[in-house]
C-alpha cells in the first residue's frame, strides 16, 4: 500500500474540509504527451523528506551538463496587482545556462531545503538535448518528462513511489500556500530553525541563486516538447544545412523560444537597432529551413509550434506593402511573411536606422 505522507510546511490543507475529502499518498501516474511519439509525462505526489534525494539522483542521468529552472513570485509582480484583484499573480520563470551537473548540483545544494518548503518557489532540472526533465511546483507537484518511461517508472520504485491508478493533488483539496516567513520558527523542518528571516525570504534567497547561476527571465507562452531523437535528427539537418554556422551550436528548442521571446518583445516595443532586429528574422529563418527539410511529421509538429508567435508577430507589422531586405541564402520555399512590413512598436534605435536605410521614403 502506497504511504501516506506529510506535505511541505508552505502547502497546507484547510481543517474544515468533507469526509469524502481525498487522502494524499505517494505515487506517480504515467501519460503519453500529445502531438509526442514515445515521450511521456509522470507525475508524482512524493514526501518532502525525498525530494533533495530524487533530485539528486535524476541528476545522474544527465551527468554532463543540464539547466536549473526557477520560479518564484518577486515583490513586484505582487506590488503591481490591481487593487481588489482576487487572483494571485503569475509567478516568474528564470533559467540557467547550461552548466556542468555537478558544479550547478553544488551551487543549489544549501538552497534545498528552503525552495521544497516555501509554498510560493517551484524548481526543476532539465537538458532538452537529452529530452529529460523534472520540476517540483509551488503546488509540490513533481512532473518529469522523458522518452525513456521504463527507465523513469524503475526509478521512482527504486525511491518507494509507486504506480497510482488515482493519484490525489493538492488541488483535490482546499489548500494555502504560505511563505517560510510565516511560520513561527520552532514550526520549520529542524535545518531551517536557526535561519534568519533574510535567509527565509523567498525574494532574497531566489535571487541569489539568480545571480549566482546567472539566470535570465523566459516566457511560459510557448509550450512544446522535443524528443531526444527528434532533437538528433533536427541537429544533423541544421549541421547538413548550415555547416559551421554559430546557430547549429544552439539547441533547436532554445531557437523555437528566442523566436517567441522575439515576437513579445517586439509586440511590446522593440528597442534593438536593425542588426538586432534582422538577428531575430533570421532564427525565424533557420526554423523554416528545418521545417521544410525535415521528416513531414516533425515539420507539422514544429509549424505547430511556431504558428502562434508567427500569428502574433504578423499582427505587429505595418506597412506591409513594403519589404525588408531578405537574405539571398538560405533558400525557402514559403514566402517570408517576416521580412513583409515593420513592427509598430519601434525604438529609438531602429527607427533611426529604418530612417538612414529610407524604409520611410518608399
Amino acid at each position: 500500500m502506497a504511504k501516506v505522507f506529510e506535505l511541505p510546511v508552505g502547502l497546507r490543507r484547510w481543517l474544515q474540509e468533507p469526509f469524502s475529502s481525498p487522502q494524499q499518498r505517494e505515487g506517480f501516474e504515467i501519460a503519453l504527451l500529445e502531438d509526442c511519439d514515445n515521450a511521456y509525462r509522470f507525475t508524482a505526489m512524493v514526501g518532502a523528506g525525498k525530494v533533495t534525494s530524487i533530485f539528486t539522483d535524476f541528476s545522474r542521468f544527465i551527468p554532463e551538463e543540464a539547466f536549473f529552472i526557477l520560479e518564484y513570485y518577486p515583490e513586484e509582480s505582487i506590488a503591481l496587482r490591481p487593487s481588489g484583484e482576487a487572483e494571485r499573480p503569475a509567478p516568474t520563470v528564470h533559467y540557467s545556462p547550461y552548466l556542468p551537473t555537478h558544479e550547478l548540483l553544488k551551487i543549489i545544494r544549501p538552497y534545498f531545503s528552503r525552495m521544497i518548503h516555501d509554498g510560493f518557489v517551484g524548481f526543476g532540472l532539465a537538458n532538452n538535448r537529452k529530452g529529460l526533465e523534472l520540476f517540483y511546483s509551488e503546488e509540490k507537484v513533481m512532473t518529469f518528462f522523458t522518452d525513456n518511461h521504463l527507465r523513469l517508472s524503475d526509478f521512482l520504485h527504486q525511491h518507494q513511489v509507486p504506480h497510482s491508478e488515482r493519484l490525489a493533488l493538492p488541488a483535490d483539496f482546499g489548500h494555502d500556500h504560505l511563505s517560510l516567513l510565516g511560520y513561527p520558527r520552532e514550526q520549520l523542518p529542524p535545518e531551517l530553525k536557526n535561519f534568519g528571516d533574510r535567509e527565509l525570504d523567498s525574494n532574497l534567497f531566489c535571487e541569489e541563486l539568480i545571480e549566482r547561476l546567472d539566470m535570465y527571465q523566459v516566457e511560459e507562452g510557448l509550450t512544446f516538447f522535443l524528443t531526444r531523437k527528434e532533437q538528433e535528427l533536427i541537429s544533423e539537418l541544421m549541421n547538413r544545412e548550415f555547416p559551421g554556422d554559430e546557430l547549429c551550436e544552439i539547441e533547436f528548442g532554445s531557437l523555437l523560444l528566442d523566436w517567441s521571446d522575439f515576437v513579445t518583445e517586439c509586440e511590446n516595443g522593440f528597442e534593438g537597432d536593425l542588426w538586432e532586429y534582422r538577428q531575430g528574422l533570421k532564427i525565424r529563418d533557420t526554423i523554416q529551413v528545418v521545417i521544410e527539410i525535415a521528416p513531414q511529421p516533425l515539420a507539422n509538429k514544429i509549424s505547430t509550434i511556431v504558428a502562434d508567435p508567427d500569428k502574433s508577430f504578423q499582427t505587429t507589422l505595418t506597412d506591409r506593402r513594403k519589404r525588408l531586405d531578405s537574405p539571398s541564402q538560405p533558400k525557402l520555399q514559403q514566402e517570408r511573411f517576416w521580412y513583409q512590413g515593420m513592427v509598430r512598436n519601434q525604438g529609438i534605435d531602429l527607427r533611426r536606422d529604418l530612417i538612414r536605410q529610407g524604409w520611410f521614403k518608399r
